[in-house]
């Protein structure tokens, strides 16, 4: 794995020398230039090719949205990190395909999971067979054993001492922890949105802001709307998008 080539642009030395200074505790990662303007950002990452630029959304005459907007149409396009205090510019941030976000003051463990996302990013692991199995599901409920295919489970989660997964037709109840039945659908295409739910993302359709960087997820065929936790965001757009 070769050096990250990075690019901070923001307006205030200080947030420039902090962002460079938390970046210099990863080996990785090599500053290779800075900008304080929008203008100049835009110059720099043609001269230095970056391979990632940390920019800041608020700045004056040419922001961070439009600095970005520039960025993706050069011919070696940069992996783009926002870094703002302001969280409600996280919709129109994703929309531009920034692989991350970052809240202003810094906090270093958001920053160490920035780092990996880039990491696999630039260097993807090698691809696996992610062909889902033949199977079923066995659900033991009054003795009886049902057997549910997971293609048509819509989501699963966690209610005190039970599991309650959600199907299509039928809601069961299991004594089974959601991580065990986690590590058992790994072959199909689940995903953790928050410590208590598992969804199917298949029956994923829409992804909606709500609040502190948490988002609303819509299933197909069900009206009510499930919460995302913050912290499995990126990961989960990562796994729907193409």
């Amino acid at each position: 794995m070769g050096t990250i080539r990075t690019l901070i642009v923001d307006d205030e030395r200080y947030a420039r020398d902090e962002l460079t200074y938390l970046l210099s505790k990863f080996p990785s990662v090599q500053v290779v230039g800075e900008a304080e303007s929008g203008e100049a950002a835009v110059l720099k990452a043609l001269q230095l090719q970056p391979d990632v630029v940390f920019l800041d959304v608020e700045m004056p005459k040419m922001n961070g949205i439009e600095v970005a907007k520039t960025l993706v149409e050069l011919k070696k396009v940069p992996l783009i990190i926002f870094a703002t205090a302001y969280p409600q510019f996280a919709a129109e941030a994703f929309r531009i395909n920034a692989i991350d976000y970052l809240l202003k003051p810094y906090d270093e463990e958001q920053l160490k999971q920035t780092i990996e996302r880039i990491v696999k990013t630039l260097h993807p692991a090698p691809s696996v067979d992610n062909t889902e199995k033949p199977g079923k599901l066995a659900v033991e409920t009054d003795g009886d054993i049902d057997y549910i295919l997971p293609q048509d489970i819509l989501y699963i989660y966690r209610d005190e001492k039970v599991t309650k997964i959600i199907t299509q037709t039928d809601d069961y109840e299991v004594r089974t922890t959601l991580k065990e039945l986690e590590s058992r659908l790994v072959p199909f295409s689940f995903f953790r949105i928050h410590k208590g739910y598992l969804v199917n993302l298949k029956y994923v359709s829409r992804l909606t802001p709500w609040f502190n960087g948490a988002y609303q997820l819509e299933l197909e065929g069900l009206d009510a709307k499930l919460s995302v936790s913050r912290n499995y965001v990126k990961d989960l757009r990562q796994r729907l998008e193409l």
